[in-house]
């Protein structure tokens, strides 16, 4: 039961689209299925990290990591305007230019490094864990597995399901390409800036 909870508490913290679902959609578009994913799994891996710190109780990591917040968040705004930008200027791969692409590598690695310079995400962690009746002091390492393995599961399906469907109707969407692109980077540049302002 407590494996199933945190599935789901995965797919749904994963599940709105924000940054990263627009840069997993506009991906799976022009370079396929595997690179949407690959873009999704990355801001899991920070996911996982940080669920982590929030489960087993890292709480010196913690504190260090919400002391550096604001420096981390401009660095993760800054990178989010240059990934708003490179969508925004994207031209429409020929065929070969799709199978070449962007590296497998850095997709992983732009939302991986996106994600993990948000470190309230452990709070967030925190709270939802214990809304699911757990907080550190009550933790048992098996329990900390079973929750982080929860999120795992439940946000990679997410991004597995995200891409595939995209995939599937990338036929329909593929002559608008062009136009998702301006739209998907003028979203991810809105988003940065609406992070500055916050």
């Amino acid at each position: 039961m407590l494996l199933l909870k945190s599935i789901i508490l995965g797919f749904s913290i994963s599940a709105p689209v924000g940054p990263i679902g627009l840069l997993c959609i506009q991906r799976t578009l022009s370079q396929g299925k595997s690179a949407g994913f690959l873009t999704g799994f990355g801001a899991v891996t920070a996911n996982i990290v940080y669920a982590s710190i929030a489960v087993l109780g890292f709480s010196a990591v913690s504190s260090l990591l919400i002391q550096y917040e604001m420096l981390l968040k401009i660095i993760g705004t800054i990178f989010l305007l240059y990934l708003g930008v490179k969508t925004f200027l994207k031209k429409v791969p020929t065929q070969a230019a799709q199978l070449a692409g962007e590296s497998k590598l850095m997709m992983f690695a732009s939302t991986f490094f996106l994600m993990i310079t948000n470190p309230v995400t452990i709070l967030n962690f925190t709270a939802m864990f214990a809304g699911l009746g757990f907080g550190e002091s009550q933790m048992s390492l098996q329990i900390a597995m079973l929750l982080i393995s929860g999120v795992f599961i439940g946000a990679t399906c997410w991004w597995m399901f995200l891409s595939i469907v995209v995939s599937l109707l990338t036929r329909r969407i593929q002559p608008h390409l062009a136009t998702i692109n301006k739209g998907a980077g003028l979203l991810i540049i809105g988003l940065a800036l609406a992070n500055i302002l916050a």
